[in-house]
């Protein structure tokens, strides 16, 4: 097992957001909102720098500890892309025979009609998470991109199928589009 003495990252911050770090715990604030994460138990030392970046450090890591400084950088990459610009994803409702409704209820979205069933079909929309519908697009939006992500894929998973053809039923809400908020 090949360990290495040190490694490190250094990630760049606009100038527009703010990066505190206290014990691991990594606090981003931009423009669009405040973000918070601990990465306290991830074995990285993580501290800001003067001159507005911050700088992940590791002493003899494996093959574990490798991946993870990765993974802690793309993590707060992510959180500063979040609280500039933000994420957004784009679904498309799609049916056969029987025409899908959507409505966002609270905390829910609640897809009725799919397949002709009669009781509604539920999907929970993650944490700080706007999710609108205008005709059979469904937009969903925020600035922490697990949360977002998370939504869309409830959504979608609660009209997929199993156990049949999937080019014979093509009937669900499918995930057609990702990226960041359009400015504006």
């Amino acid at each position: 097992m090949v360990k290495i003495d040190y490694l490190s990252e250094l990630i760049d911050v606009p100038e527009n957001v703010k990066v505190e770090v206290n014990g691991g715990v990594v606090k981003v604030s931009g423009p669009k909102g405040q973000l918070m994460r601990d990465f306290s138990k991830s074995g990285i030392k993580i501290s800001s720098l003067p001159d507005g970046k911050v700088l992940l450090e590791v002493w003899n890591a494996n093959r574990k500890l490798k991946a993870m400084i990765g993974t802690v950088a793309s993590h707060i990459r992510n959180m500063i892309k979040g609280v500039t610009q933000g994420f957004r994803y784009e679904l498309k409702v799609v049916y056969a025979h029987f025409p899908i409704s959507v409505k966002v209820k609270e905390d829910r979205v609640v897809i009725e009609n799919f397949l002709g069933e009669r009781s509604p079909r539920v999907a929970r929309i993650v944490g700080n998470v706007k999710v609108t519908v205008s005709g059979d697009t469904i937009v969903v939006e925020g600035i922490d991109k697990e949360q977002v992500s998370q939504t869309a894929a409830n959504i979608h998973l609660a009209t997929h199928i199993k156990g049949l053809d999937p080019r014979v039923f093509m009937d669900g809400i499918y995930i057609v589009k990702k990226g960041v908020m359009a400015s504006g």
